[in-house]
């Protein structure tokens, strides 16, 4: 459920050419544009004003999109290039018949897991627009699995600690494989080593 006061609600269509159009696009993206997406709305359009918020902020305004979707294996880089070239701060509520994610773009394209549309959650968090924009990225970008790991930290600070432990424990299972399946004692030795120093440095980062 999306927990935006109703003064914010929007529900305007946007014509898909309206939309490539004033995009720089390959044409094959374009025609994935075209094939991939059915139509778009601008849900809620968020701003001090009609959240009366009274805190100054560098963000004039967050607006939530929904993308209904033609089929869910979709290019993401039609998201991508949407939020890169738009001027406004961007969040994606991508919708593909019962089902439903939501994706940001903060450095890179975040999503979360598709679920249930009704089961989508979302809430503006915050007295400013900056600290609202920030807890839609965490809770968006931020997995639960990473969540009590990246503790207290801000926003960029939380992701960055994310991925890397995303690619520690990617290191972590693939140096597990390697170690089964070697059949030499010495680098299957010198593996499980490895694979000892690679979840040392990763408890290290996770206990702080």
């Amino acid at each position: 459920m999306m927990a935006f006061s109703a003064v914010t609600a929007v529900h305007r269509r946007i014509p898909k050419e309206a939309f490539y159009r004033h995009l720089t696009l390959t044409k094959v993206l374009k025609e994935k544009f075209i094939t991939d997406v059915d139509k778009i709305f601008v849900e809620n359009s968020l701003t001090k004003d009609n959240l009366n918020l009274t805190a100054e902020s560098k963000i004039q305004e967050i607006l939530l999109l929904s993308l209904f979707l033609k089929k869910r294996e979709f290019d993401t880089k039609i998201i991508e290039a949407i939020a890169k070239q738009n001027p406004h701060k961007l969040v994606f509520l991508l919708v593909y018949e019962d089902s439903g994610q939501l994706a940001i773009w903060h450095g890179k394209l975040y999503c979360t897991e598709w679920r249930m549309a009704a089961d989508v959650e979302l809430e503006a968090r915050g007295f400013s627009l900056d600290e609202i924009w920030d807890s839609f990225v965490e809770q968006i970008a931020v997995s639960e699995e990473h969540a009590k790991a990246v503790g207290e930290l801000s926003i960029d600070e939380r992701l960055a600690m994310q991925e890397q432990i995303i690619k520690l424990e990617k290191q972590i299972r693939k140096t597990e494989d390697a170690a089964w399946r070697e059949q030499q004692p010495k680098k299957r030795f010198e593996l499980y080593q490895r694979l000892q120093d690679y979840k040392n440095q990763l408890e290290e980062l996770i206990s702080g």
